[in-house]
């Protein structure tokens, strides 16, 4: 059974960094591209982070610059450094494959930037 489980999520203020953790189990991990993907109230979830098997990243326009994604095959881990945080990150950030699996979405990690 595929299990996808992010975590490092919180409440943060504007211009401030968190680290996104997605630990994957029940396949092989390495052999996919993953995502990283959030969903703001009343918004449909989009993709704001991609980085294939071999570790070649995309980012969506609005958080270039800014997030950093990452993976470390040996430990089935996805990673999103997310830095200047503003209020227009304010989401639950999941991570799935790419394209998503339908029955890979997790809970995902709330992440909230308020003053």
């Amino acid at each position: 059974q595929v299990q996808l489980v992010e975590s490092g999520g919180g409440l943060v203020q504007p211009g401030g960094s968190l680290r996104l953790s997605c630990v994957v189990s029940g396949t092989i991990f390495s052999k996919y591209a993953m995502g990283w993907y959030r969903q703001a109230p009343g918004k449909q979830r989009e993709l704001v982070a991609e980085i294939t098997s071999r570790s070649s990243t995309n980012y969506a326009d609005s958080v270039k610059g800014r997030f950093t994604i990452s993976r470390d095959n040996a430990k089935n881990t996805v990673y999103l450094q997310m830095n200047s945080l503003n209020t227009e990150d304010t989401a639950v950030y999941y991570c799935n494959r790419l394209p998503p699996v339908p029955n890979y979405w997790g809970q995902g990690t709330q992440v909230t930037v308020s003053s």
